[in-house]
């Protein structure tokens, strides 16, 4: 009974552990973000490449536009998807791996060095909170350093551009995990590190190295496959096609949290290094655990307004009512175009849309030099209700058909009022590189400025 009672008794240190304010936490890490060189001069640095990047999207797409208000069928191939948001957001995307690295670094690697550090882990707050307040302000430089992007889309309204707000979120949307990501490298970087310039080669181990996979592995068959997943820059790769894939937000998310709980693991110093070593594995097991759980989840949804990702509307309600499941055996080698095009085209709608899919390459070390002179090399055998055919075409013209005929049901008539009419437009944009080379930048050097004169705040 006395045991019993010794170990209900709340200790007053877990007391005041509960109990302790968390906004000055959070505006101290605040504040120390704003007060920070870092992300000025990134802020400064990311005008000039955004606003370079946008000129010439807004350029390039005058010129795609010029030939597209003389041909209807021209002019629906233009979309403000790919000519203009993708790339003036692929400035910021280069910005955020090569720069973004630095100021989150800061938030924790200045403590580390100047031996804060030691009496930061003496106040109230357990790491999870201490982590989560720099998360929190890391979140917030992210939002910061979005700004010149963010006026670059204003900007093209102002022009007469057209946007289309899914597409326009769920873009922005991926630039946001994608530099929470970063910044949770960062961090956990930065808590295992006992420099500021040690996080900031590993953390562009991690950011650089996404680019070496992407160059060197991507689109392999087999482990190849697996290790370009790996790569830090898949997770826009969906986004910039217009696509939110639910089991992607999951993931990331979940690595996020991993990262996160290893800086929290890696955070107190005076801990000894083998309970470290333990506490690490247990946090990767159990994001392990999650992405396996997470790699389940197949829901995506075509945000795109052209539909570019999804079969026709009257083709997507019929095949999504067929029950039983679908087998697709493909005669192709992963590396052949004939089955990326097969790929993008057909399998990966058919997977969206129809209830049960399973796709397979016919033989598991399909080569494009040693299968190209099969007979039997380029077919792609649907299987569907006890019966199959065979087909060598990549457009979904020439295989729903086939489908539907496997499946005894008539070709659905088309949606009206589907067509996708593009969205031309010429218009001029030197008054793009003055903002983004003069405005702009004096705008941010004014409110570095203005954050240089900010009381320090005190404790309360």
């Amino acid at each position: 009974m006395e045991v019993w009672r010794i170990f209900s008794l709340r200790s007053p240190e877990t007391f005041h552990v509960q109990s302790a304010p968390l906004r000055p936490l959070f505006v101290k890490e605040l504040w120390e973000t704003l007060s920070g060189r870092a992300l000025w001069i990134m802020l400064l640095l990311m005008c000039p490449l955004v606003g370079y990047s946008f000129f010439q999207a807004v350029s390039l797409y005058g010129e795609a536009s010029a030939a597209g208000l003389q041909s209807p069928v021209l002019a629906s191939t233009l979309s403000p998807l790919d000519g203009i948001l993708v790339p003036t957001l692929g400035a910021f995307y280069v910005a955020v791996t090569l720069l973004f690295p630095f100021v989150a670094i800061r938030v924790l690697g200045q403590e580390k060095e100047s031996g804060a550090l030691r009496l930061l882990v003496q106040l109230p707050y357990r790491s999870p909170t201490l982590i989560t307040a720099k998360l929190a302000a890391v979140l917030t430089a992210w939002l910061l350093a979005s700004i010149p992007a963010l006026t670059a889309l204003v900007m093209w309204e102002l022009l007469g551009g057209h946007l289309s707000a899914p597409e326009t979120l769920n873009l922005v949307c991926g630039h946001l995990l994608y530099g929470l990501l970063v910044g949770a490298i960062a961090l956990f970087a930065a808590s295992v590190s006992e420099s500021a310039a040690t996080a900031a080669i590993v953390t562009l181990a991690f950011t650089i190295g996404s680019w070496v996979l992407d160059f060197t592995v991507a689109g392999q068959p087999g482990l190849l496959a697996w290790i370009a997943s790996l790569s830090l820059t898949q997770v826009l790769h969906a986004f910039e096609q217009g696509l939110l894939p639910a089991g992607l937000v999951a993931g990331v998310c979940a690595v996020v949290f991993g990262f996160a709980a290893l800086a929290a693991v890696w955070l107190p110093p005076g801990v000894r290094l083998r309970n470290k070593v333990i506490r690490s594995i247990v946090c990767v097991f159990a994001v392990a655990l999650a992405l396996g759980l997470v790699t389940q989840i197949r829901l995506t949804f075509d945000v795109t307004e052209d539909r570019r990702n999804s079969f026709p509307i009257a083709d997507q309600h019929l095949l999504a009512t067929l029950p039983q499941p679908l087998v697709v055996t493909v005669h192709l080698a992963p590396e052949d175009p004939r089955y990326t095009d097969l790929q993008r085209n057909v399998l990966a709608k058919l997977e969206r849309t129809m209830p049960m899919v399973s796709v397979r390459l016919a033989g598991e070390r399909q080569s494009l030099a040693t299968n190209a002179g099969s007979d039997r090399y380029g077919e792609v055998e649907y299987a569907y209700g006890g019966r199959s055919d065979v087909s060598r075409s990549t457009s979904p013209r020439e295989i729903l058909p086939m489908l539907y005929g496997l499946a005894g049901v008539s070709t659905p008539a088309p949606a009206p009022g589907s067509d996708y009419p593009g969205y031309p437009l010429v218009a001029g944009s030197q008054s793009a590189l003055f903002w983004f080379f003069f405005g702009l930048p004096l705008c941010i050097a004014l409110a570095w400025w203005w954050s240089r004169r900010l009381p320090k705040p005190t404790a309360t």
